[in-house]
């Protein structure tokens, strides 16, 4: 069962929720490689939507990049920025959004929900696909194995049709994973992972998902290069 909650939770509170399970942060202050799963981690090489073959670093930075405002229009150096700071384009500073550009070179304005889902959604899925897919499958793994993560994010709205609330991507990370709406057709959905292929899959990594915790205390999940030696959350899947 994969949950989301907002950061901001105390981890005891999670835990009298969900005894048992692992607190997993994917935000931009999570460790690495969980980190690579924020929208704000510059990958570099993401297709910008309608301006092919131009890229961007980031999904955040192709997001505020592609804004524009009543007193300025799009900044194509938010959307090179290799950083995960100075992304935000707020309203404070360059007033109203008018709406987001159609791509690098285009004179069309899309209204916020049709950005949402013609420029943020395809973007993030392009990285979940191309950058950080075998996360994905490991996190399908330890599902199947009847474990509950819970992915910590600042934002937690679920409904990717509300525009009242900014849309948690730690959802998208569930949906995905999950096969649910926006990503119904997500790769790997009709593939089961067998246990096999999952060692195979460890055996090949330098990266193994390790707790530094005791049991009885909130168990939040890092990453780390090697092995380690205490029991831990996803042995024998994801270790």
């Amino acid at each position: 069962m994969i949950i989301v909650a907002n950061r901001r939770r105390k981890q005891e509170k999670l835990l009298q929720e969900y005894p048992g399970a692992i607190i997993v942060d994917i935000t931009s202050q999570a460790e690495e490689p969980l980190v690579k799963l924020s929208p704000f981690y510059p990958h570099g090489g993401i297709p910008i939507p309608f301006s092919s073959p131009a890229t961007g670093a980031s999904v955040e930075g192709i997001w505020q990049g592609l804004k524009v405002f009543e007193s300025v229009g799009i900044d194509r150096e938010v959307i090179q920025k290799k950083s995960m700071k100075g992304l935000k384009r707020s309203v404070r500073r360059f007033g109203p959004p008018r709406g987001h550009q159609r791509g690098l070179n285009s004179s069309e304005l899309l209204d916020y929900m049709t950005a949402r889902r013609e420029i943020y959604l395809p973007t993030y899925r392009w990285v979940l696909e191309h950058k950080v897919l075998w996360i994905i499958e490991r996190l399908r793994a330890a599902d199947r194995a009847g474990k509950t993560i819970i992915l910590l994010d600042y934002n937690s709205s679920t409904d990717v049709d509300d525009p009242k609330k900014p849309l948690s991507h730690a959802y998208l990370v569930k949906a995905y994973a999950e096969g649910l709406y926006p990503y119904e057709d997500a790769i790997g959905l009709k593939e089961p992972i067998s246990q096999k292929s999952v060692e195979q899959s460890l055996a090949s990594s330098s990266f193994q998902l390790s707790s530094t915790t005791r049991p009885e205390k909130p168990v939040v999940v890092r990453w780390r290069a090697g092995y380690h030696t205490d029991d831990t959350f996803w042995r024998g899947t994801i270790t």
